[in-house]
């Protein structure tokens, strides 16, 4: 219904490239990161570019191609680098895409697709996090040149960053309409990586906190028309919870098949804990809450898919999708007792992992008060 004969040839050639040269390295990339040539073989492979234009390196596919990806990221248990992945082909190069110039996609989204640059995208503040309207980093035109001033934090791929989209008030009295998105690049003066942050899950990426200060940038570095910021960064906002709720689905399903797995070997009390009824419909209830997710997540993004805009399903497809994955987890630790809560099994991390889609591209309760809208509540 959703995937042809070529996704899943997609599909099984990703999931070779993940076997072969990116699972066998994962336990090392969590103490350590991943580097920066993993993301130029994601690009040599063609997967950083498989829904944009050929004209700039891509494959020239459908949004469910880029599902197939972030399915493929989760089923490997790829956690910090796939999400490091989707800020890269699905965060960060999206509005400069559908917003920017020919030469600007020349310059920013070609050498993304190609992997020899690296991509992120910075919203959140130290004080603007779930309240995007209330940043405080401003961008101050000053002839050819916009001036940039302010703090980011909690952005992926930052502390590695070739180019970092950034979200800027150029004008506090316009409200919505005294946004803008500026990309500024590695290496320009007055912007810095300040440190590298430590965190819960996600090992495996960097996460990072960026100082701006009389940072000058030239002014065809704006995407798009001066002012309309906020629009596209709401647009963008859609695409990355989409992407978002596709992952977490398949890392829910791979961790119910792991403790499925696990449940059928695991003895206790002369029998496999599987056939103990507790146990039994505990596996039930994850894969059945999965499955339902699955759909409606597949439903949403085929609409996605087609151009339309559909903001109430996306939040709810995103809602349930992180809920639930957190959930599933928490099952799983559960069902494998001592051995869930050791890092030596994988339904540990995956809890870690899982925990920030809770979070990141809009809290359960950023989710709630959207859906709540949609309704006129």
């Amino acid at each position: 219904m959703y995937f042809t004969d070529a996704h899943e040839e997609l599909r099984q050639h990703i999931r070779r490239f993940l076997e072969k040269e990116v699972k066998p390295h994962l336990e090392e990339w969590e103490e350590a990161m991943f580097p920066d040539s993993i993301v130029r073989r994601f690009g040599e492979l063609g997967f950083l570019g498989l829904r944009y234009p050929p004209e700039y390196g891509g494959q020239g596919g459908d949004y469910f191609s880029a599902v197939v990806l972030s399915e493929e990221m989760a089923r490997a248990g790829c956690g910090g680098l796939g999400m490091a992945v989707a800020v890269q082909a699905e965060m960060a190069t999206p509005p400069v895409n559908k917003f920017g110039t020919h030469e600007q996609k020349q310059r920013f989204l070609a050498p993304a697709i190609a992997g020899t640059a690296i991509a992120a995208i910075a919203m959140t503040e130290p004080d603007a996090g779930s309240d995007l309207a209330g940043i405080q980093t401003v961008a101050r035109k000053d002839g050819d040149q916009w001036v940039l001033n302010g703090r980011k934090i909690f952005i992926t791929n930052g502390a590695r960053a070739s180019w970092i989209l950034v979200v800027a008030k150029s004008d506090r009295e316009r409200g919505h309409s005294g946004y803008n998105l500026i990309v500024v690049e590695k290496g320009t003066p007055g912007f810095q990586v300040t440190r590298t942050l430590k965190k819960l899950g996600m090992h495996s990426s960097d996460t990072a906190e960026l100082l701006f200060e009389d940072c000058r940038v030239p002014a065809g570095n704006l995407i798009g028309d001066e002012g309309e910021g906020w629009k596209q960064l709401m647009w963008e906002l859609q695409g990355e919870r989409m992407i978002a709720a596709a992952g977490e689905v398949a890392g829910a399903e791979r961790i119910t098949e792991y403790a499925m797995d696990y449940a059928k070997s695991r003895q206790a009390f002369g029998q496999p804990i599987a056939g103990f009824q507790v146990i039994k419909h505990r596996l039930v209830d994850m894969a059945t809450r999965t499955a339902c997710v699955r759909s409606f997540v597949y439903e949403t993004a085929q609409r996605w898919d087609k151009g339309e805009y559909p903001v109430r399903e996306i939040s709810q497809a995103k809602l349930l999708a992180s809920q639930n994955a957190v959930w599933v987890a928490d099952q799983a630790i559960q069902i494998l007792g001592g051995h869930g809560y050791m890092r030596e099994f994988p339904v540990e991390r995956a809890w870690r992992d899982a925990r920030l889609g809770r979070i990141g591209a809009g809290t359960d309760e950023i989710m709630k008060e959207i859906i709540g809208k949609s309704y006129g509540l």
